[in-house]
């Protein structure tokens, strides 16, 4: 019996010791995972709010893409609180973005920062008589100074491969694209790509056939911007009669006309020119 109870004063301790090392463990993992948790809430991507954006759209654009461009500056204070929260953007926020989602917030930040700058300059007949409008101007873009050229071509043409981006950005002008009633969002931007797609070429400004002079017409546009058309696509031999960039153009816009048109197109044969740009600015 006193040999009993020595053994079992001599473990009492033992598993004193053991237990509170068992609970401290268990502890410091609770911690570890609470920090963890706690971690991946700070990182995770917060979507950029286009409620205002949304709201000009559907106030001073028609659905022909037009803007009412006098009603826009006499209450133009939702597009500079909205144009400010473009500027106020984190650029670890932006970072942690997915592709989609930055492209749709430059398109939109280039298309509401255009709107800026036309309503500061306001009655224009068209935006290239405001000075320094794309390379001097700059505007707080996701904490950094940027101007318009630099959003188009220093960060969506140089960071993306995204050709479509070329019928979304809108300068101002009636040969431009026609600005959409609803901003671009990460979730719905190829589909909106392709209905800006659609609309564009679907219109003489962007594409017209030519069946009497076997000729196409496309927007300048694409004669500014082809090479980046070919990576996409580009194909090994060059439809009949057409050059690399040219074949690369035909190849986008076949995905976006009608049937008649994609036959013509399909054939060859044909010469490929491109339209004047009407500069005229794009108010109702």
């Amino acid at each position: 019996m006193k040999y009993q109870l020595k053994k079992l004063l001599f473990l009492f301790p033992i598993l004193l010791i053991l237990a509170s090392c068992g609970g401290f463990n268990s502890s410091t993992n609770t911690v570890g995972e609470t920090q963890q948790t706690q971690g991946s809430t700070i990182t995770s991507a917060k979507p950029f709010n286009y409620q205002n954006y949304n709201s000009i759209l559907k106030e001073y654009v028609n659905d022909q893409g037009l803007v009412d461009y006098k009603k826009l500056k006499e209450n133009r204070q939702q597009l500079d609180e909205f144009n400010s929260t473009i500027g106020a953007v984190n650029p670890s926020t932006y970072n942690s973005w997915t592709d989609s989602e930055k492209i749709a917030f430059l398109i939109n930040a280039y298309n509401s920062l255009t709107l800026e700058s036309i309503i500061d300059s306001y009655p224009t007949k068209s935006i290239r008589r405001i000075p320094g409008v794309w390379k001097i101007r700059r505007f707080d873009v996701a904490g950094e100074k940027m101007t318009l050229d630099h959003i188009e071509h220093q960060v969506l043409r140089k960071e993306f491969n995204e050709p479509g981006i070329h019928v979304a950005l809108v300068c101002a002008a009636i040969s431009c694209p026609p600005l959409r009633q609803e901003p671009y969002t990460g979730k719905q931007l190829e589909k909106q790509l392709d209905e800006q797609a659609k609309r564009f070429l679907g219109n003489s400004q962007g594409f017209k056939i030519d069946s009497q002079n076997n000729t196409v017409y496309l927007s300048s546009i694409f004669k500014w911007f082809g090479e980046d058309y070919e990576k996409t696509y580009g194909q090994i031999e060059n439809i009949d009669g057409l050059n690399k960039r040219e074949t690369s153009i035909i190849n986008y816009a076949r995905k976006y006309v009608d049937s008649n048109a994609q036959k013509f197109l399909e054939k060859g044969g044909y010469k490929v020119k491109y339209s004047d740009y009407d500069w005229s600015l794009n108010v109702q």
